[in-house]
């Protein structure tokens, strides 16, 4: 297929097609005529996933290259899903040195509970160190005693997520459905989350009558 046929096939403009090629994101097309290049549909799956790093995933250009690259030299799975992880924009909060040792210490004592093998440099260790540390700053401390229950759903969900993902035929649509899965997954558990919250509300507080 041409160039506006990729476009077409991809749902992706010929412009942005343009830009991913100079930037080395997407494979040369096999050259026709000096002015042509024909694509196929090795193309079309490395547009859906460079797609979905950029803008499912919100990963930055070189973290989108460095995980490509990682998939063409064959790398494991594992190691091509951490990159991914690692590009991952997460947010991290501040605090002073006494808080934030007590926030990694809870941190180790869950991962040591659930079995996890725990890297402190990992940006997800470092976004919950910041989450807990702004709970105890506002004075909420305790619902830090909810974590362990925390991470047992979350290691039923990844078990799901992970059970899923490893049935798919290739590394890239392993690395596509990861990112959708896991950018989208998180939005759906926020909903369900408020949907089982009304729901549990309603059966404990809703009876109470008003003094």
């Amino acid at each position: 297929m041409r160039m506006a046929e990729l476009s077409r096939e991809s749902g992706v403009p010929i412009a942005t097609v343009k830009y991913y090629l100079r930037e080395g994101l997407l494979h040369p097309g096999e050259r026709t005529s000096p002015n042509q290049a024909h694509y196929d549909e090795s193309h079309v799956r490395r547009l859906r996933l460079v797609r979905a790093l950029l803008e499912v995933g919100g990963l930055s250009i070189a973290s989108v290259r460095e995980t490509l690259a990682a998939i063409d030299s064959h790398d494991r799975t594992h190691d091509v899903l951490g990159i991914v992880q690692h590009g991952l924009p997460l947010n991290r909060g501040s605090a002073d040195e006494g808080t934030e040792q007590w926030a990694r210490r809870r941190v180790e004592e869950v991962a040591a509970m659930r079995g996890w093998r725990l890297d402190l440099r990992q940006a997800p260790v470092e976004a919950l160190v910041g989450v807990l540390c702004t709970l105890r700053n506002l004075g909420h401390a305790r619902l830090v005693d909810a974590l362990d229950t925390y991470a047992e759903a979350a290691d039923r969900i990844a078990e799901s997520d992970l059970e899923f993902v490893a049935g798919l035929p290739t590394t890239e649509s392993i690395v596509e459905s990861a990112v959708v899965g896991t950018v989208l997954g998180d939005a759906a558990l926020v909903a369900l989350r408020r949907i089982a919250q009304a729901n549990i509300s309603a059966r404990r507080f809703g009876d109470e009558r008003r003094g």
